[in-house]
């Protein structure tokens, strides 16, 4: 399957200027910002175009090569290394849809292969539990097994008409997008506007080519928008991403209020890690944390890229592609071309898949949800699951479900985190991550060029202004730890 685009190409220099196209090419950009950043790493695992996103990277590779038996179940390594997408729902009904999906085939499917499935309890005693299961049997808490199957509802319980159509746009409209991934309408204003900012004054110097993107096309643009300011160029038209001179200014834009070793950024103190400073280099050369922390940094992975991108707004940070100016297209975007305020949402501000967080969770970011609701009809008694309540009607009750037992078949809380109690690691200044080792640590430093005699412990408390700033620093830069707790405004 693919998507067939005009674009207008500058002939001189073979680049792109803009394409035209409907609400399918545009559902597909905007979905890049609903998906785990887990599930990007995955994809990218074998891409010709390095992945350059900090040294987030690390603590994939960290969960890959950890012994199994550092976490509570198989099913918590799962989680982090095949995240689920909050909106998984919106995402299959895209016309190309690489979320969640393996490097061969980009289907989406749930961890074990298989197709999403959803449960309720047998016994009628969903008001009072609100539970639902992806897996059969599982025991409800009123103690009757989760059997009873349901279909997910996605946008079939109101009329569709053509305005209602797309995922995330409205059906039928027509956008046109920049080399850079600006989204705009295609009205008279906005393109003469675009046109005399990139420089175009003589239509006689342009050409108008036929496109078609398929998978590879859509993988290829969203890794290639992490490195590159003309990815529809550098993927379209087969040109190499140049390689970005400032790429070293990036830690420059991370503008956060600089901490100094031993101080705390705010009064709630919520982990505590221990940290081996560089008195000379003025460097974190690696940190002692417990398993609280390095749940936090593994979480991470499960964050949607939207959430990221968001901090980074707040924080003035910019990254060395054009990935954040797809974000800022949402923002500015026109309510009227997106379906509802609640698409917008679900896109500047994704959540977490169900069970995916904790109630503590120190992001701050929120848990998706799913709703069911039930009425009588002229064919009998009809029931509604659905993560989307806007397409549950006016007069029905939506009652708000959590997911029962998502990290494990086994009798886990949700909140319980996805390692193994209690554990001791030892993590570098670039996020790699070992269970605690004076070997490990003695490497690192003649790694570094550090003498024991220069090293000083302080021990600092995270909580979540240092949580959210590790986040936005680790999509950045590869010198996490230093980034946040060492530097100061520049």
């Amino acid at each position: 399957m693919a998507i067939s685009l005009k674009a207008l190409v500058e002939k001189r220099s073979n680049k792109v200027i803009f394409i035209e196209s409907d609400n399918d090419f545009v559902d597909v950009l905007f979905s890049f910002l609903t998906i785990p950043m887990g599930t990007i790493i995955r994809l990218a695992c074998k891409h010709s175009v390095p992945l350059e996103i900090g040294c987030i990277k690390n603590l994939y590779a960290s969960v890959e090569n950890a012994d199994k038996r550092l976490f509570q179940t198989e099913g918590c390594r799962e989680m982090l290394l095949r995240p689920r997408n909050g909106v998984q729902s919106h995402c299959e009904n895209l016309k190309l849809k690489i979320n969640n999906g393996d490097c061969k085939n980009f289907k989406l499917k749930i961890n074990n292969g298989d197709p999403t499935r959803y449960f309720l309890c047998s016994k009628d005693c969903i008001r009072r539990n609100k539970l639902f299961s992806h897996y059969k049997d599982v025991l409800c808490e009123c103690g009757e097994p989760m059997n009873r199957e349901i279909s997910l509802s996605v946008g079939k319980l109101k009329s569709s008409s053509p305005s209602n159509g797309g995922v995330f746009c409205k059906g039928l409209t027509r956008f046109i997008i920049s080399d850079d991934f600006e989204v705009m309408p295609p009205v008279n204003s906005a393109v003469s506007s675009f046109l005399t900012k990139v420089g175009v004054t003589d239509a006689n110097s342009t050409d108008e080519m036929t496109l078609n993107v398929g998978f590879d096309e859509v993988l290829n643009l969203l890794i290639c928008s992490f490195v590159s300011k003309t990815p529809l160029t550098d993927i379209l038209l087969k040109h190499k991403p140049e390689p970005n001179l400032n790429s070293k200014g990036v830690t420059q834009g991370i503008c956060f209020k600089g901490q100094t070793a031993g101080e705390t950024m705010n009064e709630e103190k919520n982990i505590s890690i221990n940290l081996m400073v560089s008195k000379s280099k003025k460097i974190i050369c690696y940190a002692e944390a417990g398993e609280d922390f390095v749940n936090l940094l593994f979480s991470f992975l499960t964050v949607p890229l939207g959430f990221i991108l968001k901090e980074m707004q707040d924080s003035s940070s910019s990254t060395k592609g054009c990935i954040d100016q797809l974000y800022k297209s949402v923002q500015d975007l026109d309510e009227h071309y997106l379906k509802s305020n609640y698409h917008k949402e679900i896109l500047l501000s994704p959540k977490l898949y169900p069970g995916f967080g904790d109630e503590n969770h120190l992001l701050g970011i929120e848990g998706a949800s799913y709703y069911y609701a039930y009425y009588w009809s002229g064919d009998g008694y009809q029931e509604i699951l659905t993560n989307d309540k806007t397409l549950i009607p006016y007069n029905m009750t939506a009652i708000p479900l959590k997911l029962k037992y998502c990290k494990s078949l086994g009798n886990y809380k949700s909140d319980a985190g996805f390692l193994s109690r209690p554990a001791m690691f030892t993590i570098t200044d670039s996020l790699m991550i070992r269970p605690i080792s004076p070997l490990f640590g003695v490497s690192v430093l003649n790694e570094l060029k550090v003498q024991f005699a220069d090293i000083e412990m302080q021990t600092v408390q995270v909580g979540k202004e240092e949580a959210l700033r590790l986040l936005v620093t680790s999509f950045l830069c590869d010198s996490a730890l230093t980034s946040v707790f060492l530097s100061h405004i520049k």
